[in-house]
């Protein structure tokens, strides 16, 4: 029988993207269904055509949620860590591991080959809300052009999402977060001192 609460306040669509959630951690990228969350919330299969209309939809707005647990986890991190350079990228990527082991499933489909809406304003939104993290500690990182930020993003980027995406693998070598620091300090050396202009 459905449950007439779910109806009031958005209550359903939380609910449905809290069950969307749920399947691809559990399952992977392939375990989300529209149909599936609909049972598990007691509804009728047709209710939650009016939130998302298809499975494209829905998968937008589980993975725009699952960008704004991602950015939070990494400014929880950085919330704690000294407002210097180094222990504020060092606690972003903390952020960042931690978030993916959490969410292997969503972290997996985040960064998927899958059709999102692009058009969608909150997606978007939450994405850039993610990057800003991204930007805002690979900063002192860089030179003062462009470029030079830019090089800096993709370098620890690139060092941070591999790092998350081997431990989420199970690859043993980079499932202790406690590496991380020292990883850092073995792969990117130059990121112990910010660079100069």
């Amino acid at each position: 029988m459905s449950d007439p609460r779910l109806h009031l306040h958005g209550d359903l669509r939380h609910h449905l993207i809290e069950t969307g959630i749920a399947q691809v951690d559990g399952g992977g990228v392939g375990a989300l269904s529209i149909r599936k969350a609909a049972t598990q919330a007691g509804v009728s299969h047709a209710a939650p055509a009016h939130h998302f209309p298809s499975l494209t939809h829905f998968r937008t707005a589980v993975v725009t949620e699952g960008y704004r647990r991602f950015a939070a986890s990494m400014r929880a991190e950085m919330a704690r860590a000294e407002l210097q350079p180094r222990p504020q990228l060092v606690a972003a990527c903390r952020g960042y591991f931690a978030f993916a082991s959490a969410h292997p499933g969503l972290f997996d489909l985040m960064f998927s080959t899958q059709p999102f809406v692009q058009a969608d304003p909150e997606f978007w939104s939450a994405q850039y809300a993610a990057y800003q993290v991204l930007s805002e500690v690979s900063a002192p990182y860089g030179r003062s052009d462009p470029a030079g930020r830019r090089v800096a993003e993709m370098r620890i980027w690139s060092f941070i999402h591999g790092f998350s995406g081997l431990a989420v693998g199970k690859n043993v070598m980079f499932s202790d977060p406690a590496e991380l620091e020292r990883m850092i300090d073995v792969l990117v050396p130059d990121f112990a001192t910010p660079a100069q202009a």
